[in-house]
């Protein structure tokens, strides 16, 4: 218990320090905008959105005087990343919206995917998960959004192809792994060394998962018991 709680202090002592670090970046260097970039993803990772909140809007507001369009876009896709963090879907896309920048143009697509995955919108989520595909051929998080949402479309054909893309070089995935497992349940494919590697791979993901997978596998046999 020591161990741990002395780990935890370390920890915590690191990212004071980063953050501090960052802070005084800022001061010294107040026309850089990666500096507040970093530091408003380091707040929001850390939970303290309302800090990360203000400091983005601060900084949106310092850019936007210079008329600084590539700061702006930076900053919008760090504030757009909070407010998807705490659920605020509606203002993400707003922000991500408002990207033109052709660096962040991949990034901001992926994440309007995600977002509107979150809505439960899948039909958008794909249309956007395959213009970012388009500029990230091999990216696995935008296969895994686009996989995710043919899935809950019922598109089982189509997701398998997506998963299949991630597994080829990323194996280590337990969220493709299990859901490339259900593909194959529900396709009538071997599908139990997919979930036997979700389970090994990421035990809590699998058991906070396995419900429906159960959920599934009860809808199946009931059809099959109608055939």
């Amino acid at each position: 218990m020591t161990e741990k709680k002395d780990f935890r202090d370390l920890k915590k002592k690191e990212t004071e320090k980063l953050v501090h670090k960052l802070v005084e970046a800022i001061d010294e260097h107040p026309d850089k905008v990666n500096n507040y970039y970093d530091l408003g993803s380091l707040l929001t990772r850390l939970n303290d959105y309302q800090q990360a909140e203000e400091l983005f809007m601060k900084a949106l507001g310092i850019f936007e005087a210079k008329g600084d369009k590539d700061a702006m876009n930076l900053l919008n896709y760090g504030l757009g990343n909070l407010y998807y963090e705490i659920g605020k879907v509606n203002e993400a896309i707003k922000l991500y919206n408002k990207i033109d920048d052709p660096k962040l143009k991949a990034d901001s697509y992926l994440m309007l995917a995600q977002s509107y995955m979150k809505k439960g919108q899948y039909k958008q989520a794909v249309a956007y998960g395959l213009t970012a595909l388009e500029l990230h051929p091999d990216d696995p998080e935008i296969n895994q959004v686009i996989g995710d949402s043919l899935l809950a479309l019922g598109e089982f054909k189509q997701a398998k192809a997506y998963y299949d893309a991630i597994l080829k070089y990323h194996p280590g995935r337990a969220d493709t792994q299990f859901n490339r497992g259900i593909v194959a349940m529900v396709l009538g494919e071997p599908y139990k060394n997919y979930l036997a590697q979700a389970k090994q791979l990421d035990p809590n993901y699998y058991h906070k998962s396995e419900q429906r997978l159960n959920d599934i596998e009860k809808t199946l046999q009931t059809t099959q018991k109608k055939d």
